[in-house]
């Protein structure tokens, strides 16, 4: 193997962000709990499938309309409602992480994604009240967006430059869905 590839060893994407993620994390003024950093490892683990950023409708992939969705999700039973809720603010909670750059080149930006990841966290806690044994964790989520994303951004970063070649690109590159 050329001196400049490396060979990526983790056992699973989500264990890959976790490390990442908390290498970062211990270079902060103000860490961010362990529970959110496992959390927010998940969080990218599951968007390493990139058709998890759309729905399908009429049997066609499209970006998910996540304002729509968080105004309709009241209407539906509180299981429901939570699953709704939890997928809005993962799905925000991750564009901004990660495509954070991309959405400057957007109408809608990084700051109406933020909103919608907010309230919906903020929402969601009030249907689980603890998760990970923290109490308030969606709220903490809700509370601590900018600093978790942040942090998404940086791994992302780290990942996405064409400096390295070898390195594993974790999602592909924004596309547009019609």
């Amino acid at each position: 193997m050329s001196q400049n590839k490396k060979l990526v060893l983790d056992s699973s994407l989500q264990i890959f962000f976790f490390d990442h993620l908390q290498e970062f994390n211990k270079k902060t003024f103000k860490p961010l709990r362990t529970e959110t950093i496992f959390y927010s490892s998940i969080v990218m683990d599951n968007f390493g499938d990139s058709s998890k950023l759309f729905e399908q409708v009429n049997d066609r992939s499209r970006e998910k309309i996540l304002g729509k969705k968080l105004m309709e999700s009241s209407q539906f039973p509180k299981e429901k409602q939570k699953h709704i809720l939890k997928d809005i603010a993962e799905t925000s909670l991750f564009i901004c992480g990660y495509f954070a750059d991309s959405l400057n080149r957007k109408i809608i930006d990084a700051k109406y994604y933020e909103d919608l990841g907010k309230i919906a966290y903020t929402r969601l806690n009030s249907f689980t009240p603890e998760a990970y044994d923290v109490p308030s964790f969606y709220k903490m989520m809700a509370g601590q967006f900018s600093e978790v994303t942040l942090l998404m951004n940086l791994v992302a970063k780290k990942y996405s430059t064409d400096s390295d070649p070898a390195m594993p690109w974790l999602i592909l590159q924004d596309r547009k869905i019609s």
